[in-house]
């Protein structure tokens, strides 16, 4: 079941994988927001300090920019596209562990989990992302 499961998603990205450049821009968006427009002004509620949470807020920016260009301007050739996404997404996450290590004294409960929810978040985003990836050039190269 598992499988099955973790199937649906990339076989429906595989079928339109501009819509998974959508949904990772739109993602990075939201992350920005939260990042510079919630936590940032609040951050005695979530312990990052304000200088760490600008500066991580621009680099979902910037993946923000880069996720949204391959929506608009990609007619083809996904995988690789997809593939400079993920692994980007998964030095973020590493980013992100190291920074609730480094400043886990400080961070509150509510902070620690809004971290892990999205690290989580976009741990599948990566799932899917090399998911897709991987099926796009299989199938390209079946060709």
């Amino acid at each position: 079941m598992e499988g099955f499961i973790s199937k649906i998603p990339i076989d429906y990205f595989s079928r339109k994988p501009r819509a998974l450049f959508l949904v990772d821009g739109l993602g990075a968006a939201l992350t920005t927001f939260s990042l510079y427009f919630v936590l940032r002004p609040y951050f005695d509620y979530f312990g990052m300090p304000t200088n760490i949470l600008k500066y991580i807020s621009i680099i979902g920016l910037i993946f923000c920019s880069y996720s949204m260009s391959c929506f608009f301007l990609l007619k083809d050739n996904w995988s690789p596209f997809l593939r400079i996404i993920g692994i980007v997404n998964l030095l973020y996450c590493i980013l992100t562990m190291t920074l609730l290590y480094a400043y886990f004294p400080s961070l509150t409960r509510l902070g620690l989990t809004y971290f892990i929810v999205e690290i989580l978040i976009i741990v599948l985003l990566i799932y899917i992302e090399f998911g897709v990836a991987n099926r796009l050039r299989t199938e390209q190269s079946n060709f």
